[in-house]
């Protein structure tokens, strides 16, 4: 739709998806804001480069410097031109047909064992769809990050967690999926689905399973000790596709809360005496 015919005051032109610039996993986004006239006394400035987006507005004030860079990062914009000159209209129509084709077919297959949220009238979705997770905390005690860490053991980068809907998973296959690709990770999250299953019905403990252990890496996996209530092979290789090409995590679960609390130093020269004697 056209910011223009709808009336936005703001909008931001996210490139990640019909301009192909990477987005989730594969970074760094990029995309221009852009505001009517009346707001542009409120866009930032820069103080050596003049920008073009800050006018002078008498009894106006710039909001100030955002970024050593005036533009952002311009240089990602390279990859959307080349793409556009390549695809052409008719190209870019197309590819955002097989984004919208890609995801409501991975939602007719996740349906039977997922809740999927924000259906239109007729039972589809656009470019990309929710997996309503949520109900799992319940009845299992899996919670959206159990899933997306369970998935590296499948080989696949979590989708988009938690936003736009808290305890959610939000999966947007684009257009340059294969349909075995998109099948393979479909077969992914129906296999997780039936491990949570074993959780709910007791076959697995709720505190100690695959889910709450992954990722299970290579160390793991070739210790000679092993103190799991579940095979190694449920571990590290659940689904068949698994065992022809396997990526290995390189840490186990990272304890997220605990990162962000406790500044880590990067040590250059210095042992961890010398810091502990600094404290």
């Amino acid at each position: 739709t056209s910011p223009g015919l709808i009336g936005a005051d703001v909008c931001h032109l996210n490139l990640h998806k019909t301009f192909a610039i990477p987005h989730g996993g594969g970074g760094p986004g990029m995309g221009p804001i852009g505001v009517k006239a009346h707001l542009a006394p409120f866009l930032p400035s820069h103080p050596v480069i003049p920008t073009g987006a800050m006018p002078a507005v008498d009894g106006k004030n710039p909001f100030g410097c955002m970024a050593a860079a005036p533009h952002g990062s311009s240089l990602i914009l390279a990859i959307s031109y080349a793409y556009l000159v390549m695809m052409g209209s008719n190209g870019l129509t197309r590819a955002s047909e097989h984004a919208i084709l890609n995801a409501n077919y991975m939602a007719s297959r996740l349906a039977d064992d997922f809740d999927i949220l924000f259906k239109g009238e007729n039972g589809t979705v656009a470019h990309e769809f929710i997996l309503d997770v949520r109900p799992f905390k319940d009845s299992a005690n899996i919670e959206a990050e159990d899933i997306a860490k369970r998935l590296i053991d499948y080989g696949y980068h979590a989708p988009t967690m938690s936003w736009p809907v808290t305890g959610t998973l939000m999966v947007e296959p684009t257009e340059s999926e294969s349909k075995e690709e998109l099948d393979r990770f479909c077969d992914a999250m129906i296999s997780i689905r039936k491990e949570i299953e074993m959780v709910e019905n007791g076959q697995l403990d709720m505190e100690n399973n695959p889910l709450k252990n992954a990722p299970h890496t290579q160390d793991i996996m070739m210790a000679d000790k092993w103190e799991y209530p579940y095979t190694r092979e449920m571990a590290a290789y659940p689904i068949s596709y698994l065992k022809d090409f396997k990526f290995w995590p390189t840490v186990s679960r990272v304890d997220n809360v605990f990162g962000d609390r406790n500044l880590q130093t990067t040590l250059c020269c210095d042992g961890v005496e010398a810091y502990a004697q600094a404290e």
